[in-house]
């Protein structure tokens, strides 16, 4: 009577999924090298918060660890070949930088290669959440970041902030955070004034395009905020409550969740 038992076991409590952004800016702490101490920080919050949390994180960040190690020489190709030859340096580094300092506080990390043209196709669709949702249950913490090689889509699409507001639609997760180096999006005269005011709160999504004001193309990605708001459109689109906070900050997760810093939340 093997089943029997089976049915006494308590159900798994429904986790609120996370799909968190983190761009360059954050990851480097806005110097030229990865810091390993912000992923600690990431990592230490995902560990903190998993009781009730599960996360999936979109990362950039491969060009910049891939400039740590080389110079590349390019006389005969184009500027976006050596963008792509360098992630594909970078990337497996930022993976082993991940799973190095995950594995210190018993998470599991994964890497998830993702193109724009995939969310495109209805099976590769399904091949994506059937993926993720497989990694999730068994505990790992899928990294995603564009397939950089093939991809021609990031230089003009802006340091995954598309690719995250995409794949947060597909997923349908609860929370959409992006990590940048403000505290969220500053209305556009305190921003001019120098003294950035955040909007705390958006409904009106109309409104936040007058306010958007490309202050902060930032020092190693691709995306301003002028990107974020072609992503924050798609997840607005799809129904999905976002939140721009300073990544930079130590805690940035918990102090956001428990209303301790200002960010910007689109709902």
């Amino acid at each position: 009577e093997t089943h029997k038992h089976k049915k006494m076991s308590k159900p798994k409590k429904k986790k609120k999924r996370i799909l968190l952004k983190i761009g360059s800016n954050t990851l480097t702490k806005e110097s030229d090298q990865i810091s390993r101490g912000k992923i600690e920080d990431i990592g230490r919050q995902i560990a903190t918060l998993q009781d009730d949390y599960e996360f999936v994180i979109v990362s950039s960040g491969a060009k910049v660890v891939a400039k740590q190690f080389v110079n590349l020489e390019s006389t005969y190709s184009e500027e976006i070949n050596v963008k792509q030859a360098l992630t594909s340096i970078g990337q497996p580094h930022l993976i082993r930088i991940f799973q190095e300092n995950f594995r210190e506080l018993g998470l599991l990390a994964s890497q998830c290669l993702l193109s724009y043209s995939d969310f495109e196709k209805e099976e590769s669709k399904k091949n994506i959440v059937n993926t993720i949702n497989i990694l999730v249950d068994n505990g790992y913490i899928p990294i995603i970041n564009e397939n950089d090689t093939v991809a021609t889509d990031e230089i003009q699409f802006g340091d995954n902030d598309k690719l995250a507001a995409l794949t947060a639609a597909l997923l349908e997760v609860d929370l959409l955070i992006i990590a940048t180096n403000t505290f969220g999006i500053y209305t556009a005269k305190s921003f001019k004034n120098g003294h950035p005011e955040t909007i705390t709160e958006v409904q009106n999504f109309s409104d936040l395009k007058k306010e958007v004001v490309d202050n902060d193309k930032s020092s190693h990605g691709t995306g301003g905020m002028s990107s974020k708001v072609v992503a924050l459109e798609i997840a607005n689109k799809a129904d999905i409550e976002t939140w721009i906070v300073n990544g930079l900050k130590d805690n940035f997760i918990i102090n956001s969740i428990n209303q301790k810093t200002p960010f910007t939340k689109i709902e």
